[in-house]
């Protein structure tokens, strides 16, 4: 682990040779100049220094017994904490291709044996100077990515207020349409986790999944507008009766038709369509096969599911196997088949949610 440098004002070299005297000789150089060093007489002891304490520079033998100045060089560069540490290699070869070597190893410089005290005093001033810069430009680039991550982080929270300040307006307008029908919360609870299970089922994408699990909640919005002996009939309805129920589509898609919020729309979208039909015999535009929308095509089916299994004011609530058994007989008709498979996919889970929010 690299902990990071307490101190500027006075810089760390490390020195590595297995020659104490040329350590020695470069400590006597440094030190008075007010630089720190630390010393290793080998690759793998300079290597565990440098994992454990922070290091501003290193002064580099090339020949060195088992690791070598090369092997110690290219260690350094990979690792990523450490690959802009200016290294200098120092070495009694004037050969060009040794020096070719230590520049494709990643070193920073050379100083030649035997050490000129103002060489290595420059030397090292200037790549210290680099090395500032560096920190300077590193650290100023993590304190760009911390406030980048804050403020998206800040914008992300503010984004899910609003989603959930957007989401109980949505439950209230519901709420408001449960207030006229003997349907409860329980069911709008159930229909929309019934249609969320499909959706994801059928392999839509988790957003639209997402979305639909919370616009399932306002299919039956426009059942506000329906007068209460109509709403709450015990019995069948008559032609008239059934004309102004079939109504409350196109009024929940009114009231909910104009906004920019992609739940709204799709609200409005599921609320005029739920109820038609795959083989066009629905209403209340009619719509056959592919021109209902797939999220109206999802609800419908966890609708009628609830609908068959739950007791209403004009019928009792269905067996298990019959409420599967119309559904399995409405693919084709009433039902997109890919939706019922879909449906029969997830059967244990539907059964799941039933159970968890049955009516109390």
């Amino acid at each position: 682990m690299h902990k990071e440098k307490l101190m500027k004002d006075h810089p760390v070299i490390l020195i590595v040779d297995d020659n104490l005297q040329n350590i020695e000789l470069m400590q006597a150089y440094l030190e008075p100049k007010g630089y720190k060093t630390v010393t290793a007489t080998g690759g793998q002891q300079a290597l565990d220094i440098l994992a454990n304490q922070p290091i501003d520079l290193i002064l580099l033998d090339i020949m060195m017994p088992g690791m070598n100045g090369f092997e110690v060089t290219r260690r350094v560069r990979g690792d990523a904490l450490l690959k802009l540490l200016p290294i200098v290699l120092i070495t009694a070869l004037r050969e060009t291709k040794e020096r070719v070597k230590g520049i494709d190893a990643g070193c920073d410089d050379f100083i030649t044996k035997p050490v000129d005290k103002n060489e290595l005093l420059s030397r090292v001033k200037s790549l210290l100077k680099i090395k500032d810069y560096n920190d300077l430009r590193t650290n100023y680039q993590k304190q760009l990515e911390a406030e980048v991550a804050q403020r998206t982080e800040s914008l992300k929270q503010a984004m899910l207020s609003l989603k959930e300040a957007s989401l109980e307006t949505i439950n209230r307008l519901t709420k408001a349409a449960e207030y006229k029908d003997e349907e409860t919360g329980a069911h709008i609870k159930r229909m929309s986790l019934y249609s969320e299970a499909v959706a994801r089922s059928y392999g839509l994408d988790e957003t639209t999944v997402e979305n639909i699990l919370f616009s399932a909640s306002m299919h039956d919005l426009g059942k506000i507008s329906t007068p209460d002996h109509i709403l709450l009939k015990a019995g069948q309805l008559d032609a008239a009766e059934w004309e102004i129920m079939k109504q409350h589509t196109v009024v929940g898609a009114n009231i909910l038709s104009g906004s920019d919020s992609e739940v709204i729309k799709l609200g409005e979208i599921i609320a005029r369509s739920h109820h038609e039909k795959w083989d066009g015999s629905g209403y209340p535009d009619g719509l056959k096969g592919n021109e209902i929308p797939i999220s109206a095509r999802v609800v419908a089916i966890a609708d009628v599911f609830d609908a068959l299994s739950s007791k209403r004011p004009y019928k009792k609530s269905f067996s298990q196997e019959k409420t599967f058994a119309i559904i399995k007989d409405g693919s084709g008709n009433h039902f997109d088949p890919a939706v019922v498979d879909a449906f029969f996919a997830v059967q244990e889970e539907i059964l799941a949610i039933k159970q968890k929010y049955a009516e109390k």
